[in-house]
């Protein structure tokens, strides 16, 4: 299924055939040129199944408004003033069999500014937004649908694989609400980056084509303080076999029993059996042909092998530190795909409770709840297939396979990590929450501590021992970073107003904060107290004390798998190249995204496509870029400065711990 998720899924000529994909004239759109032809983007070949499939709106209505009977609704990209290409990735477009532009780089850019900007249209796009509803925060909102986003069509790629394009960020569509359609540099940079971050990694991603800036200002409130500013509107091209999500089925459900709102098509299971018949036969043909004859079954498989992909794909988060942020059902792939990239985050310093979106003040959507947020998530869309596939079928699949997928799923991908290759053993799973719980305790970088780890040896001597204990505990936070990140959050008197509150109106309390958040901050301050009497060697001497106890257990637990080989030596080398392509180096850590935006929005996009071919290859030491040692001298450098730059520039490293000022750094 992995290949499905990150290549698409090739069509027989007899199901092209079948399917009625000839050549045809613009009533049907399909294989036609871009306009002006000949041109770089002359290579993308038009074909719009979802459109033919699935009932699209007929009103010529503009602006914001209700879609009903419809999954989605025409729309016209809002042209730019000067687009320009921030950067673009040739490997995500080799999907759609564009090839490096080889003859004329600049005229390829050109012409992808113009088109990727929406300032024009190619010729056999037809642009539309799709709707759908989703669950934000755990409350139904209503209709939501693509508010920024434009699918442009679907392309075929060499092998005829189908990718579905889309520009984020074009304008005002029928789901826009109050809002102007458009996305800013900032947020656009890390989608792009992000995008193609994950698929290096090698996590079921939609991907991101290109990105594309412009002349044209939007006014943005960033931390929702009363002090707007005008930021470039920018658009990305964003890439995946679909992007229809749980949150399009919800388009049916009648008015929900605590937020009163309904979706736009009550009553309209007719297109929920229009859309099941799609996504099935499109995206899991293999389901389709095995139930063709019991549409429940086939249903049923098909929410099972769902259930599944989620679960393998949160498990994949966790192994890597990544944080979604906004994990509402309207940002969950129907084909188990990571989508909708907004204000996440990879953990820095291990914290289960790390919560990467500044706008989530319950935490509903922390690091070590994403695979429950995830599964819960799944609940309302077995929900949302009533009548089609009956719930107490699909609660029991869930509740038999999520769980159990991903414990299985994620075990196996933290062997590896550890390089435990020979042997699966009960007490592998005590050992990784061991480990997790030394990274918590002291602090460690999640990352580097795991990048690290390839480099112990069971039979390392003494002296390399305490070297390498002392590597280990140099990626743990000092106190310094320790008083800042455990820096209490709230005003003491606005506290102690919250704790009186809290014991003398219940009702008012829960209406402007929780236990929990009381709870978490008088933690905050009790840390906080103990950091000021503890010495950085205080400090040092206890991370070493707790990383020795651990390394030993997995000194031990090593051991077990050189005396199950025959050869140690052979054992070792295949041990290191596991944990070398499963630990990266690289990671699209805040800081280097916030460089890279910097540097943008001063014209300067040469860090945006720096970044971009270090996370192409995440597991490998960049060539062409020179690391050095976290805290030194960088000759001319001022902070925030670029994080790292080619050997002839500034030389600062891409993978260290995040300087100082980066704990400053809030995403909404």
């Amino acid at each position: 299924m992995d290949a499905v998720l990150r290549s698409g899924r090739r069509f027989p000529s007899r199901l092209l055939r079948a399917a009625g994909l000839a050549r045809r004239s613009s009533a049907g759109t399909a294989m036609q040129r871009p306009e002006g032809g000949g041109g770089w983007l002359g290579a993308l070949r038009f074909d719009n199944l979802a459109l033919r499939s699935l009932p699209v709106d007929a009103s010529e209505e503009g602006g914001p408004r209700t879609v009903p009977g419809a999954c989605f609704a025409r729309v016209r990209p809002s042209p730019l003033q000067n687009p320009r290409l921030v950067a673009m990735s040739l490997p995500a477009l080799a999907l759609l069999g564009l090839e490096a532009p080889a003859a004329d780089p600049a005229a390829a850019e050109a012409e992808a500014a113009l088109f990727f900007s929406g300032n024009r249209v190619l010729a056999g796009a037809e642009p539309a937004a799709h709707c759908y509803c989703g669950h934000q925060f755990g409350s139904f909102a209503g209709q939501l649908g693509d508010g920024a986003a434009m699918y442009l069509g679907e392309v075929l790629g060499p092998g005829g694989e189908r990718w579905e394009i889309q520009l984020k960020g074009a304008g005002i569509t029928p789901f826009s609400r109050q809002a102007d359609g458009r996305k800013v540099l900032r947020s656009s940079i890390r989608e792009f980056l992000c995008s193609e971050a994950m698929f290096h990694l090698g996590i079921p991603t939609t991907r991101a084509g290109t990105c594309v800036t412009s002349d044209s200002k939007v006014v943005r409130d960033i931390f929702y303080d009363g002090n707007p500013k005008n930021e470039r509107c920018t658009v990305v091209l964003r890439i995946a076999s679909t992007f229809i999500r749980f949150g399009s089925f919800e388009i049916f459900k009648p008015p929900d029993e605590y937020t009163g709102r309904k979706g736009p098509s009550v009553d309209r299971n007719d297109i929920r059996i229009q859309m099941l018949d799609y996504v099935i036969s499109t995206f899991y043909p293999e389901i389709q042909e095995a139930y063709s004859d019991n549409t429940t079954q086939r249903n049923a498989a098909f929410f099972r092998e769902l259930t599944k992909r989620t679960a393998r794909l949160v498990a994949d988060w966790q192994c890597v530190g990544f944080c979604h942020g906004v994990l509402n059902t309207d940002n969950m792939s129907i084909v188990g795909l990571t989508i909708d990239y907004g204000p996440f985050g990879f953990m820095d310093r291990y914290d289960p409770e790390h919560v990467c979106n500044g706008s989530d003040n319950t935490g509903r959507y922390a690091y070590n709840k994403q695979p429950e947020v995830c599964k819960w998530n799944l609940g309302k869309l077995a929900e949302a297939l009533v009548p089609e596939l009956p719930l107490e079928i699909s609660q029991l699949i869930l509740e038999e396979e999520y769980d159990a997928e991903f414990e299985k799923h994620y075990l196996q991908k933290m062997r590896k990590k550890l390089g435990l290759i020979q042997l699966e053993l009960e007490e592998d799973s005590k050992l990784v929450s061991e480990l997790l719980e030394t990274m918590h305790v002291t602090a460690g970088d999640f990352t580097n501590i795991f990048y690290l780890l390839s480099s112990f040896s069971v039979d390392i001597d003494p002296s390399k021992s305490e070297d390498f204990l002392e590597e280990l505990t140099s990626q743990c936070a000092s106190v310094e970073e320790l008083k800042v990140a455990l820096k209490p959050q709230m005003d003491p008197r606005q506290l102690s107003m919250m704790l009186m509150l809290a014991q003398s109106n219940p009702q008012l309390f829960a209406l402007i904060g929780t236990k929990a958040n009381i709870n978490k901050e008088l933690e905050r301050i009790e840390q906080f107290s103990k950091l000021q009497q503890l010495t950085a060697d205080d400090l040092r001497s206890r991370n070493k004390r707790h990383w020795k106890e651990w390394l030993e257990k997995y000194r031990v637990r090593l051991q077990k798998e050189i005396e199950s080989v025959g050869n140690a030596d052979a054992w070792n080398t295949d041990h290191v190249k596991v944990m070398n392509s499963n630990n990266p180096k690289y990671i699209l850590r805040n800081y280097i995204a916030q460089n890279a935006i910097e540097a943008a929005e001063n014209g300067d996009f040469s860090e945006v496509r720096n970044v971009l071919k270090l996370l192409e290859r995440p597991f490998q030491e960049a060539e062409g870029f020179q690391e050095v040692k976290e805290g030194a001298e960088v000759e001319g450098a001022t902070a925030p400065a670029a994080v790292c730059a080619q050997e002839t520039g500034s030389r600062q490293s891409y993978c260290s711990k995040p300087p100082l000022w980066a704990a400053e750094l809030c995403v909404t």
